[in-house]
């Protein structure tokens, strides 16, 4: 059942793969429907295997797919969904395209050096680009344009998933502290 008090929104996780978006997203989630919210989360790996079942990751692929998601979001979120985004999304264009189609919209740089990313890489990301076997990894080959002023920014060699979640949640409550039951 939605809370008609509290409008929906949606968080877009941001930062290099390996950053520890979906950790975070991981941990976000529950603290989010115990505010008796209704939350999704649009993870891009899930999501793309659906749209691109084999993916190449071209630049038009990308665009065409991070439109869908963030139309996706939109639509959840029209529906009284809040949406957690737990995507890379490399190009701040796609970003602001999401921000443009949702009103209620907080955007969360997920910092973390390439190298620490790189070691934990558990989906093997950076490996395949290193081998040579994709060309198109964000932060590797590709370039990751990290957002100019995101709303929150979180450090994750200095913040575990569960203080970060708790930094998200305050956020939350001060973005829309009117809205959100206590």
């Amino acid at each position: 059942m939605t809370n008609h008090h509290s409008p929906s929104f949606a968080i877009w996780l941001t930062g290099l793969p390996a950053s520890g978006k979906s950790t975070i997203a991981a941990a976000l989630r529950p603290q989010l429907e115990q505010l008796n919210l209704s939350v999704e989360v649009l993870e891009s790996d899930a999501v793309r295997q659906i749209l691109t079942p084999t993916p190449t990751y071209s630049p038009a692929e990308r665009d065409l797919f991070y439109r869908a998601l963030a139309f996706m979001g939109a639509r959840l979120v029209a529906h009284g969904i809040t949406v957690i985004f737990d995507a890379t999304a490399s190009k701040r264009a796609y970003r602001d395209f999401a921000r443009s189609c949702i009103p209620r919209f907080i955007e969360v740089a997920v910092e973390c050096p390439l190298g620490l990313a790189m070691q934990r890489d558990y989906k093997g990301t950076y490996q395949r680009g290193q081998r040579g076997e994709s060309s198109t990894v964000p932060g590797l080959q590709e370039l990751y344009e990290a957002p100019l002023h995101p709303e929150v920014r979180i450090d994750t060699t200095l913040l575990s998933a569960t203080d970060a979640a708790r930094i998200l949640l305050e956020v939350v409550n001060e973005q829309f502290k009117e809205e959100v039951p206590p």
